[in-house]
């Protein structure tokens, strides 16, 4: 009896056994086929960089490298309401519009500040922006044309970092866009959103069919070209996750860093405020003129929405600004009569650079009153 036990015991152990080595051998069979899947994928994506290095006119950065379309040395590319001329062939096919989703974007980026960077650099990598930083895809009808705007001063060094990233970000994007650098003429206390307001008017007096801005602070530099900078039925906030934060929202009202908004929700807002001298509270100003006209911040995915910044020493003459926890209580009050229809400057200088187009303003100076706080 005691053997006839001992040997059901016996039994039972080895199936046990067998089952669990068939266990491990489908554990390692699917680690295995994974692992496999992943290297596929890595040597695809190392081909195709590959492939663009190989181009004489592709973009040399490792995570941006884009081949450009072929075609005559500087020639431009056709606006998306060209019409066909006279000896184009009668059986070239029109272009369709460019897909919701681009096919040629890579995902998640590499961004590094450590390289050096130039301006000579920036223009050899991309070959096909035309003068004042502007480009239109050569092969589909973009959905929107949009601007970018940029309030800058005495950052030269950051906006070659800048360039370098985002112009191929953007042509992988498919975005028929202009650059604007919109500089503060003199010393005075900085005021990002005024000149922002500038922008969105110098724009468009440079070309009228502008229906989508986006403004980014010239730090900042998205980590994944599935951000896709554009406009949407609401006001955009681009920048979710930025390193300085760990790459979280700091709060559900933050609106700052890259937002971009339609010209009709721009207008419906009455553009930013005017009167937030110094750093702070402009953001916040315009997250309360969104959600008081009925509107909606919409925001990509976390994992999507994140960005480096160039770390960097404050501003001089963009001291914290005093006032702006007062003022961002009161937009209610504020909104309708600070904004896009109060605005008054003097504009100083227009210079169309290769890779951007400079826009060089006096906004005037920050008023007495609010100087002593």
């Amino acid at each position: 009896m005691t053997r006839l036990l001992l040997g059901v015991t016996l039994e039972r152990i080895c199936k046990a056994v067998l089952l669990l080595c068939l266990l491990h051998f489908v554990i390692i069979m699917i680690l295995y086929f994974d692992v496999y899947a992943q290297h596929l994928d890595f040597f695809s994506r190392f081909n195709a960089r590959n492939a663009s290095r190989a181009h004489p006119f592709s973009n040399s950065s490792r995570p941006n490298g884009t081949v450009p379309s072929y075609g005559p040395a500087g020639a431009e590319a056709p606006s998306p309401s060209a019409k066909p001329s006279a000896n184009q062939s009668a059986t070239e096919k029109p272009l369709q519009p460019c897909q919701e989703t681009p096919p040629g974007l890579v995902g998640r980026l590499l961004i590094e500040f450590s390289s050096p960077m130039s301006m000579e650099r920036v223009q050899r990598e991309n070959p096909d922006v035309r003068q004042g930083g502007k480009y239109t895809p050569p092969d589909c009808l973009p959905r929107q044309k949009v601007a970018i705007l940029i309030p800058f001063r005495h950052r030269e060094h950051h906006l070659k970092y800048w360039l370098h990233y985002l112009h191929p970000i953007l042509r992988r994007q498919k975005v028929a866009y202009g650059i604007y650098i919109i500089n503060q003429f003199g010393e005075d206390t900085f005021n990002r959103a005024k000149l922002l307001n500038v922008g969105f008017l110098e724009a468009l007096k440079d070309d009228e069919e502008y229906d989508c801005f986006i403004f980014s602070d010239v730090d900042l530099i998205p980590m994944d070209d599935r951000n896709l900078y554009r406009c949407y039925e609401q006001p955009r906030h681009f920048a979710v996750g930025m390193d300085k934060f760990g790459f979280r929202l700091p709060y559900a009202g933050y609106f700052g860093g890259v937002s971009g908004l339609s010209k009709s929700q721009f207008l419906k807002i009455n553009g930013f405020p005017n009167e937030y001298w110094g750093w702070g509270g402009e953001d916040d100003d315009i997250f309360n003129r969104i959600s008081l006209n009925g509107m909606k911040v919409s925001r990509p995915d976390i994992r999507i929405g994140r960005y480096r910044m160039i770390k960097h020493e404050r501003d001089k003459h963009n001291e914290p600004n005093p006032q702006r926890f007062t003022k961002i209580q009161n937009t209610k009050m504020t909104m309708k009569r600070d904004g896009i229809s109060s605005l008054q400057y003097r504009l100083v200088e227009v210079s169309r650079q290769p890779m951007y187009t400079n826009i060089t303003v006096e906004i005037g100076r920050l008023p007495p009153r609010l100087a002593r706080g």
